[in-house]
């Protein structure tokens, strides 16, 4: 039995003392990293820390904690953030192109201009971020959280937005050419002035969205619901609305369906 005791307290012990290593390990990686003398530090704690204009591309920081962490103007083409924790960060300017921010949060971040095209930001939870005039052009950002982002003006043309919450969002003059909404929740959604000529919008939910002036030519509304959805003013030519559900709904011509 005193062995059997023996053995398992120098188990522990040498679990408590791999664990202290890794700890020292990513300590002196964290000091690297903010000295500039690495890229990479994932899982790192860089809460508040100061990275304006740095250049992190290829970086590897998945599940590191950014929280308020200033990344403005920082250059993180290609970097790895999925599962990050970036809520509250300042991520203005910054160039994500191409970066995996796969699970990332970023509740409450600021990425007005932000560069993300092709980058893929599946599963994140951007809520409440502001992102005007930010490029996500041919992005993936399915079954995301955007719930009352700031997208005005923003550059979205063939993103890919399927299954994705968007209620409140403020797509005001944004650019949404050949995009994928089909499935996507944008409830009481502003979409004033938004070109959508040819967006797919299968199954998706525009219950009290406003698109006063928007250009949905083509677009493919199919089985899209469409309840106190305002439309006036907007180009619906040769958009598809087989089995769409309208339920005072505003047309272009300040009619009312049904």
């Amino acid at each position: 039995m005193t062995a059997l005791r023996s053995a398992r307290v120098l188990a522990w012990l040498s679990l408590f003392a791999a664990a202290l290593a890794a700890s020292d390990a990513r300590a002196d990686q964290r000091d690297d990293f903010l000295a500039g003398k690495t890229r990479d530090c994932p899982r790192c704690e860089l809460a508040g820390a100061h990275l304006k204009r740095r250049d992190l591309s290829g970086a590897d920081l998945a599940g590191a904690k950014l929280t308020d962490a200033n990344l403005h103007d920082a250059r993180l083409v290609g970097a790895r953030l999925g599962g990050a924790d970036l809520n509250g960060a300042n991520l203005n300017k910054a160039n994500l192109a191409r970066a995996d921010l796969r699970g990332a949060t970023m509740r409450d971040a600021m990425l007005y201009a932000a560069i993300l095209d092709a980058a893929d930001a599946t599963g994140a939870d951007l809520t409440n971020a502001l992102m005007g005039t930010a490029r996500l052009t041919r992005s993936i950002v399915s079954e995301a959280r955007l719930d009352n982002v700031d997208l005005s003006k923003g550059r979205l043309a063939e993103a890919n937005h399927v299954g994705a919450s968007l209620a409140a969002v403020a797509l005001d003059s944004a650019i949404l050419r050949s995009a994928r909404l089909d499935r996507a929740s944008l409830t009481e959604a502003r979409l004033i002035g938004a070109e959508l000529i040819g967006a797919s919008l299968v199954n998706a939910d525009l219950t009290d969205a406003n698109a006063l002036g928007a250009n949905l030519r083509g677009a493919d509304l199919t089985r899209a619901t469409l309840r106190r959805t305002n439309f006036r003013r907007a180009n619906l030519y040769e958009a598809t609305l087989d089995g769409a559900i309208f339920d005072n709904t505003v047309m272009p011509d300040g009619t009312t369906l049904p």
